[in-house]
């Protein structure tokens, strides 16, 4: 199958997902996590310049608006388990942090299949194929930089002395988890409400 560059980008995007989430998982050292840090950001540039170049070249295509809002869950998911699973196995958990990092994850990954159960309907039985919206595309900025934060937070303060206090805290951290929690929870509600007429209980 021909594609154009656009959906090249986000057939990368989601090749990328499984190789960050294997070096993160592979070990807990500081390569590892920069490594990973740069990989997720990579992939996380290949969403912002697919969509631009489609916009700006009229190379929007129903097989774009399938695809990139898919990979974009697998590279949010796929870093935020990981995220999880490090932070819940660490020799000192913080465990204000993996609370609500953990109720995040549950909430990113229902309202994800809310929202995608939603789309196979409305593609099934109306054609009707749904782009993400502006509040859905705020809602991934504010996750990839919860990721970030998650992953680059611990790498500093742990081998920056004068911020090493700030371990135990995570500032950055929780802050970016309780906003990704709230735009998760405000676009996935917009979503339902939105196209709730394609939702008929009497078909």
């Amino acid at each position: 199958m021909k594609m154009n560059l656009p959906n090249k980008l986000t057939v990368v995007r989601m090749i990328m997902v499984p190789i960050f989430v294997i070096v993160l998982m592979v070990s807990d050292a500081i390569w590892a996590s920069v490594l990973g840090i740069v990989l997720f950001v990579a992939a996380a540039f290949t969403d912002m310049l697919d969509g631009k170049i489609a916009r700006k070249n009229n190379l929007v295509t129903d097989f774009g608006k399938f695809l990139d809002p898919l990979a974009d869950k697998f590279m949010v998911i796929g870093a935020m388990l990981v995220i999880l699973f490090r932070s819940m196995t660490a020799e000192t958990p913080n465990v204000l942090f993996c609370n609500i990092f953990f109720w995040a994850v549950v909430i990113v990954i229902f309202r994800e299949l809310a929202v995608t159960s939603i789309r196979l309907v409305a593609s099934g039985s109306k054609g009707i194929v749904i782009a993400a919206n502006m509040l859905g595309k705020i809602k991934t900025c504010v996750q990839i930089a919860c990721v970030v934060c998650c992953l680059a937070e611990p790498v500093i303060y742990g081998n920056v002395d004068a911020l090493g206090f700030l371990m135990e805290y995570l500032p950055l951290s929780l802050v970016t988890s309780a906003l990704m929690i709230v735009f998760t929870l405000w676009s996935g509600i917009n979503y339902i409400v939105s196209y709730w007429k394609y939702l008929d209980p009497e078909k």
